[in-house]
């Protein structure tokens, strides 16, 4: 039986073992740009057989980077972030930082919490969801001088950086494509708007091309969904139980969207003839449905791949300068909306 180590390998026995100094193998964790790609190899090779790895509390001790970014997400059980997450975290990864992630549920006291827990593990950066957080997050990064982006909303209006889209102008785009048809009589199903601008940013957009051409939504009409697709089915099955229903349903996401059309199908109603289903987001699958689901597409890969890139660069910068950018929001045109009978 092979006899346990009693100490934990160090940089100086992967040097030994790979035939190289300690700075070399510093060198190719910090600048592997820097070092000859055989020489790397070696050292790779020496890294896998020790099973050596680093101590980034001793780094960020001595004042260097952890090489780590947080990102603190509303919620991880469902698709509506997890392609701006994926291409987040690829992106980082190619400039030689990880990803740690935590989730708060749509709490704002707990992605406070979240917050304090992931700058305790020392990152170097904290990514959030959105615009909207609470004072004692603003205060705390404020405090801590740690580098923020805010991803998935865009503003000019704010001190952070951000990477995003016009919430006001997606929801805006669905309520237009739906007046464009002819529909006049639409009922919105969102999810619960606080702690939640980009929902509630959506609404005020989509009302906003209401109000536009003097139309209101009956209060029977205005639905509050959760991100499930069971329960915005449920919804809006009691919705279209009513004596009199609209002609088109906008939904504040494309989660939302899917249950409302399980749920008209499960009504024997034709869609789009009988009523016209509108989402936002285009998440993975809404293309697959039948039909598939006419939706406002929000460039999640985009944003997630270009906050990635701005935000390494803004990390390591001897001068971060604020960026704001606003990705291009289009709008898909599949089969569950048409023209009113």
């Amino acid at each position: 039986m092979a006899r346990k180590q009693k100490h934990k390998v160090d940089i100086i026995a992967v040097a030994q073992a790979a035939k190289v100094s300690a700075s070399t193998v510093s060198r190719t964790f910090n600048h592997p740009e820097m070092v000859n790609p055989a020489t790397r190899k070696k050292i790779d090779r020496a890294v896998r057989r020790l099973g050596y790895i680093r101590n980034r509390a001793a780094q960020t001790m001595h004042g260097k980077r952890s090489g780590t970014i947080g990102l603190v997400v509303p919620t991880i059980n469902h698709a509506i972030f997890a392609e701006v997450i994926q291409a987040f975290s690829d992106s980082i990864d190619k400039a030689g930082f990880s990803l740690l992630i935590a989730s708060h549920g749509y709490d704002l006291d707990r992605e406070y919490a979240m917050i304090r827990k992931l700058l305790e593990h020392r990152v170097d950066g904290a990514a959030l969801i959105g615009l909207e957080h609470s004072d004692a997050t603003f205060r705390l990064i404020q405090q801590q001088k740690i580098p923020a982006l805010a991803i998935w909303n865009y503003s000019e209006d704010t001190d952070l950086p951000c990477v995003g889209t016009d919430n006001r102008q997606a929801g805006r785009m669905a309520m237009e494509h739906l007046l464009a048809l002819g529909h006049r009589e639409v009922g919105l199903i969102f999810p619960d708007t606080s702690g939640n601008d980009r929902a509630r940013h959506r609404l005020e957009g989509a009302l906003a091309a209401l109000n536009a051409r003097d139309i209101t939504v009956p209060d029977p009409w205005r639905s509050e969904a959760p991100y499930s697709i069971s329960q915005a089915k449920q919804v809006t099955l009691d919705l279209l139980a009513m004596s009199e229903r609209p002609t088109a349903l906008l939904c504040g996401n494309d989660v939302i969207a899917h249950g409302a059309l399980y749920a008209a199908q499960s009504l024997g109603l034709r869609v789009p003839d009988e009523i016209s289903i509108m989402g936002i987001g285009d998440f993975k699958g809404s293309v697959d449905l039948e039909p598939g689901l006419t939706t406002i597409r929000i460039p999640a890969e985009t944003i997630g791949t270009l906050a990635g890139e701005r935000f390494t660069d803004y990390i390591t910068s001897d001068e971060p300068e604020l960026f704001q950018i606003c990705c291009e929001l289009n709008c898909i045109l599949r089969g569950t909306t048409g023209a009113i009978s």
